[in-house]
């Protein structure tokens, strides 16, 4: 199983089909505040859902094609970090994220993100680093912004959540700038 520590109480996670029920209550207790800026959100409602999502998420990381894992903090599942895809031609990769609303404001996402980023830059030796987040979604935002990410503009209806588009900002970080 794929474990990177980030710290003595935060770690990434590759998630298997045991992890479902864990990672299904997460999501169901945060899921009218996770709802408000994640498409996926309704068609997770029962813990079967996920057996298909997590197949892919490993299917992805063994084709070396990004991965989606768990962040575990002080042994608890409490949200989801991963790389969308990786575009070997162009060394880029874009991060999406979320978190629990009970575990937000302790610095876990910019740890977990920052983990990603050196990953992608030392490691993987991509050149450019995007993150995508709702114009409004201030929390999210917050993230980039703190790791020195570049904001290179607003993507106009960039994204539709249920019954309605929604703008988004881009973000980027370039190797040589990464510091």
């Amino acid at each position: 199983m794929f474990i990177f520590p980030i710290d003595e109480d935060l770690s990434l996670k590759l998630l298997e089909k045991r992890d479902i029920p864990e990672l299904f209550t997460l999501v169901d207790q945060s899921r009218d505040y996770l709802r408000e800026w994640l498409p996926w959100v309704d068609g997770m409602e029962k813990e079967e859902d996920y057996e298909p999502v997590i197949e892919m998420w490993l299917k992805q990381f063994a084709a070396e094609d990004g991965f989606q894992v768990g962040i575990v903090y002080k042994e608890n599942l409490v949200g989801m970090i991963g790389y969308h895809q990786i575009d070997r031609r162009n060394l880029k990769t874009s991060i999406g994220y979320w978190l629990a609303e009970g575990h937000q404001g302790i610095g876990i996402m910019t740890k977990a993100t920052k983990a990603l980023v050196d990953h992608a830059f030392n490691t993987l030796h991509l050149n450019r680093v995007e993150i995508q987040c709702g114009l409004k979604n201030t929390k999210s935002q917050a993230i980039p912004e703190r790791l020195g990410f570049v904001k290179e503009g607003v993507l106009r209806d960039a994204e539709y959540l249920y019954d309605h588009f929604h703008d988004c900002v881009l973000y980027s970080m370039l190797k040589r700038d990464y510091k």
